[in-house]
């Protein structure tokens, strides 16, 4: 055999010239953003991992070693957790087009919230969801269509069943809603109007989301004396919908039902076990917060304010309404004191932001009895409500209820500016505080399965295909943390503090927290189903 040896000694120089060509290709990869040396939680339940992250763009492009990469930007995450951002289930962002950044939420770590909860979502919703587009967002935007809110421009605040024409229209306003881009229908079953609703329209107008692959999340019909009702009602609504359901902000409150969670949770696990799609979120505290007429009985606020203050004006209805609110107080929301009742918002009498309601009884000289303060909860109403926030739940079964494989975390708050009334703090440290006091001071849960709960957990429940995971291909939502520093820093007697230990949050790529300060960057866009 004759052997070519020029034309051998060219192959070998072609192919030694190709390797070169390669390496030189692989040493001069560019990338807008490269996130080094971090570990690396990706949104499964595979062990973290130490290694790089590549971003163009909105997009992550290769996890893996990055050594020879260049990059417009890059982060050393030596020593922190690198996670995709943290979903914010339940969300009250009302506020959103007049506090676009929203830093009290991207400072948890939060890049993507699910806005409309309670029954309260915009309706109707195409227009607002454009509107919305037009805004420099700090976080990604998605939401649900509220139960409440359609109720109420139908039929006001009426304590009746709906017509048939009624229904329809309000099925129609549903409908308006999931072709939008809604991720579903959100019910306030404890708040006027919701509250004047029976199964049956809720269940017509969850079949409406259903057929658009929504999901169904409920404020139940009681959290404290009727939860084990309530809860049994929520699973029927989904059942009969056919409707993934999410128990949201799911509680026991109120002394007597101080361990209910052990019910509650085998409820689920029943409902689960026979095929039902149905799960749960939460927020880490002893204390709910919402408007001081949860302690007035729902009957006596139907047809708004001056219906309420015209039954105040007979003798009997109103002994009738102090009886329900004594013993809401004593026995339901209100944990058997007045001192549980602390006020949070009170734009008629900003002093009392803070104090509580037996503190406002002593003020007015008057004894802190039950009767005292439903006469206070009466006035309050009448001067133009109040948000409260209610010391009521029990530990334990927080604990209980974070340990759940199917609880997912949402903070429940509103969008907070230092030094505004006195907020609950889960408007600023909800994530901070279950992955610090819960994971790392108190081993309720593992590092891994709370960032599940915060991440692919809820973009599984939303339907989410390109969030919620770190893997190449997906949008670029990361937050990252110290796990040994992180903490929340808002109480319930000082709240207006920003958590730490959160250095980095990025949201489609653009890094939005840095160092721990809000940057100029507001890449977040509003999210529509389907779209």
């Amino acid at each position: 055999m004759v052997v070519n040896t020029q034309f051998m000694n060219k192959k070998i120089t072609h192919c030694i010239l190709a390797v070169i060509l390669m390496a030189a290709c692989r040493s001069e990869e560019s990338y807008d953003l490269i996130i080094i040396n971090g570990l690396i939680y990706d949104g499964t339940t595979d062990q973290p991992q130490f290694t790089d992250i590549g971003i163009i763009a909105d997009k992550i492009i290769k996890i893996g070693s990055l050594k020879n990469a260049k990059a417009r930007q890059t982060i050393d995450a030596a020593n922190e957790v690198v996670s995709p951002g943290f979903i914010d289930l339940h969300a009250h962002v009302e506020a959103i087009m007049a506090s676009p950044e929203a830093e009290s939420a991207l400072r948890q770590g939060v890049t993507l919230v699910l806005g409309g909860p309670d029954g309260g979502g915009p309706s109707p919703m195409r227009p607002y969801l454009d509107s919305l587009s037009t805004y420099a967002l700090g976080f990604n935007m998605a939401y649900l269509v509220g139960h409440n809110a359609i109720r109420k421009s139908i039929m006001q605040t009426d304590n009746r069943p709906p017509t048939f024409k009624e229904l329809e229209e309000m099925k129609a306003m549903v409908r308006e809603a999931m072709d939008a881009g809604a991720f579903g229908i959100s019910t306030g079953l404890k708040y006027v109007p919701g509250s004047f609703s029976n199964m049956e329209e809720v269940i017509e107008l969850s079949k409406v989301a259903a057929a658009s692959d929504g999901i169904y999340t409920s404020h139940l019909r009681e959290e404290g004396l009727g939860l084990l009702n309530a809860v049994q009602e929520a699973i029927l609504i989904g059942r009969e919908a056919d409707i993934p359901i999410v128990l949201t902000h799911h509680k026991a409150i109120g002394r007597p039902m101080w361990g209910a969670s052990t019910q509650t949770l085998s409820m689920v696990d029943s409902a689960r076990s026979i095929g039902l799609d149905v799960m749960m979120d939460q927020y880490p505290y002893t204390a709910s917060s919402t408007s001081i007429s949860v302690l007035i009985p729902t009957w006596a606020l139907a047809g708004g304010r001056e219906a309420f203050k015209s039954r105040l004006e007979d003798p009997a209805i109103h002994e009738q309404i102090i009886n329900e609110i004594m013993f809401n107080i004593e026995f339901d929301r209100g944990g058997a004191e007045l001192a549980v009742v602390q006020f949070a918002f009170v734009a008629w009498k900003p002093d009392l932001n803070g104090s509580t309601l037996k503190d406002w009884a002593v003020e007015r000289g008057m004894e802190p009895t039950f009767r005292n303060g439903a006469a206070l909860v009466i006035e309050a109403e009448l001067n133009g409500g109040a948000s409260c926030i209610f010391h009521a739940i029990n530990e334990d079964d927080v604990k209980r209820i974070m340990q759940h494989p199917m609880t997912m975390i949402a903070s429940d708050g509103r969008l907070a500016h230092i030094g505004e009334g006195h907020p609950h703090p889960r408007a600023y440290g909800t994530f901070p505080r279950v992955l610090g006091h819960y994971v790392r001071e108190l081993g309720v849960i593992d590092l891994q399965t709370a960032l599940l709960k915060m991440t692919s957990m809820p973009a599984d429940r939303l339907g989410l295909k390109d969030r919620g995971y770190l893997k190449e291909g997906m949008k670029a939502d990361f937050t990252i943390f110290n796990p040994e520093t992180i903490i929340d820093e808002s109480t319930f007697v000082d709240p207006h503090h920003y958590p730490t230990g959160i250095d980095y949050v990025i949201v489609n790529g653009k890094v939005t927290i840095e160092k721990g300060s809000l940057t100029q960057e507001r890449a977040g866009i509003v999210l529509r189903k389907g779209k």
